[in-house]
């Protein structure tokens, strides 16, 4: 097993044939609380320690990429830890509610929706509308915050943040087959079960007023 040690943004790290690199938890001086894997490398979780003062020795994580003694599996580490940030948007209307079927990436041949990841500079509402006008293939406009969720992928490891927003489309979905294969309005009562995603689901009954 491996450590990744992070407090305050600063890692704990040994030097190991003349690189830096993750450690075992026989190397460490303190005491830690293991909080959940961390992906790609196996066997390697994240870990806080238990410390009487601020580690201000600790190189910082945002210096690793510039760092040029330091293992492939700490850069891996690093890049594994960083959230991701996605947003998510809710449309329903006259008792349905629209749904996206991926045609690549992540979200191929399955059910969710409209959305996807922030991009750099972009407030949430910027990035919804824009994945919106994208995926959809016509305007939107937000209509209120539904909620934020956070969770640790089951497959990725990955930590996600995920911003819901209610919406109101302004068009007829014209989506762009590179990567919605079909964008359509389903009944209200069957949308959480085709979900891929359970935050979605969840979302969806919450804001359908369904029972959960």
């Amino acid at each position: 097993m491996r450590c990744y040690v992070e407090s305050d943004g600063r890692l704990y790290l040994v030097r190991r044939n003349g690189l830096l690199d993750l450690p075992t938890p026989e190397e460490l001086p303190f005491p830690i609380e293991r909080i959940a894997p961390l992906g790609p490398e196996p066997d390697t979780w994240f870990c806080v320690p238990k410390l009487d003062a601020h580690p201000a020795a600790w190189p910082s994580k945002d210096d690793v990429p510039f760092l040029s003694d330091v293992t492939a599996r700490v850069r891996a580490a690093v890049h594994a830890s960083m959230p991701r940030v996605v947003v998510e948007g809710i449309c329903i209307e006259n008792g349905r509610a629209l749904l996206v079927l991926g045609s690549r990436g992540l979200n191929e041949g399955r059910w969710s929706l409209p959305g996807g990841f922030l991009r750099y500079g972009e407030s949430p509402e910027e990035g919804l509308l824009r994945e919106v006008c994208e995926e959809v293939g016509a305007p939107a406009r937000i209509l209120r915050p539904a909620g934020v969720h956070a969770k640790l992928g089951p497959k990725t490891l990955l930590h996600w943040i995920m911003f819901f927003y209610r919406f109101e489309l302004r068009g007829t979905p014209h989506p762009d087959p590179d990567e919605i294969a079909e964008a359509r309005f389903v009944d209200l009562r069957e949308a959480p079960g085709m979900l891929h995603d359970p935050a979605m689901a969840e979302a969806v009954q919450r804001e359908g007023q369904l029972p959960a």
